[in-house]
């Protein structure tokens, strides 16, 4: 399965499991931080990153370093419950 289907599968899932209402208010917050203009300042596809370090989920440090020193790095980034 493509990355495309799994994702349109997901939506797909939370049209069903997450109530319209609900639906329409992250999709107008969204639409409202677009129309903020912050989008002009967030990394895009491709741009580096400066260098960085989290903790894992064993709560110990790892560099952006570290792990780029092992091949590519794809960072996900979420933002919790609404």
């Amino acid at each position: 399965m493509t990355l495309a289907a799994k994702l349109d599968a997901i939506r797909e899932g939370s049209a069903k499991r997450i109530p319209a209402e609900a639906r329409a208010a992250m999709g107008q917050a969204t639409q409202d931080l677009r129309e903020s203009g912050i989008m002009d300042g967030v990394p895009k596809v491709g741009d580096a990153l400066p260098a960085f370090s989290l903790l894992n989920s064993q709560g110990k440090e790892v560099s952006s370093g570290s792990l780029l020193a092992q091949g590519p790095l794809v960072l996900t980034v979420f933002r919790g419950s609404w």
